[in-house]
């Protein structure tokens, strides 16, 4: 555990003093901010209750993707620096190594999801104490599954170019597929099979749910709000969604950890500065 710590951290440490890193992640999600504000105020306007909030809570969650995504670019730097090679042969195991990493991602990108939730706050988004608790253990979920696939993309990869390619293929579709700055409700009828196939989905729903205090909705009035979908008949409510996520999660956290464990970093050419 202290060794798992350690790497979580140096990561930590790493993250803070990269400024233009931080920066330009935060100027990312006011952009979005900004930008689909105008949309949901024309588009969504009586099919959403709440528009700014149903905006706000996608680009929290999308905060927390993102972040937990590329913030596992930490590995491919140990990896091209020469550093991982060296804890490699320290007594510490790969999976408590692949486990820090892991969590690295995930707190960084939960800290961030915070700063923007916070943020939220001042700018019109109504939580109280019970439901900021469920908010954040969302976070924690989303930051542990998305970490984890952006470390097995990066195993995978074993490079930034190769590992950017990638995690650019899976970004853009499934952000913008997955109704968190578009409602899903407004969205052509043909992509409606790749949004009910996108994890983001149902993670953006099940945070909007709680986050917008949709407790007592009926089922065909979370499906109005595109919280929940009728897929041919069959009713998806936010907390079976919420179930799928926590499954693809143990999966990618299961499949990462024995992927990095199998890794061959020795054919990896490094940099290293003088």
């Amino acid at each position: 555990m202290k060794k798992t710590a350690a790497i979580l951290w140096r990561n930590l440490l790493n993250f803070s003093r990269d400024k233009i890193r931080i920066i330009a992640s935060f100027a990312m999600s006011f952009f979005f901010l900004f930008v689909f504000s105008f949309v949901m105020k024309s588009s969504a306007v009586g099919k959403i209750s709440q528009p700014m909030n149903y905006l706000i809570c996608g680009i929290i969650i999308m905060t927390v993707f993102q972040q937990a995504l590329n913030n596992s670019t930490a590995v491919l730097d140990d990896i091209s620096s020469g550093f991982m090679k060296e804890i490699l042969v320290a007594p510490i195991s790969r999976c408590e190594i692949s486990i820090g990493e892991i969590l690295s991602s995930s707190v960084i990108a939960i800290l961030q999801g915070l700063i923007v939730l916070i943020a939220g706050m001042f700018m019109g988004l109504h939580i109280d104490v019970l439901h900021f608790i469920e908010t954040v253990g969302i976070m924690v979920i989303a930051g542990i599954t998305f970490g984890s696939i952006g470390l097995f993309i990066a195993t995978v990869a074993k490079g930034s170019s190769a590992f950017q390619i990638l995690s650019a293929i899976l970004v853009m579709p499934l952000s913008f597929l997955s109704g968190a700055y578009i409602p899903t409700t407004i969205m052509p009828h043909f992509l409606l099979p790749v949004v009910y196939m996108n994890p983001l989905t149902y993670i953006t729903s099940i945070f909007r749910f709680i986050t917008m205090h949709m407790d007592n909705f009926s089922a065909a009035q979370l499906v109005q709000e595109g919280v929940a979908y009728n897929i041919d008949g069959f009713i998806l409510m936010p907390q079976t969604g919420f179930l799928i996520i926590i499954a693809i999660g143990i999966c990618f956290f299961v499949l990462c950890v024995h992927k990095f464990d199998r890794a061959d970093f020795s054919t990896v050419k490094t940099y290293r500065h003088h």
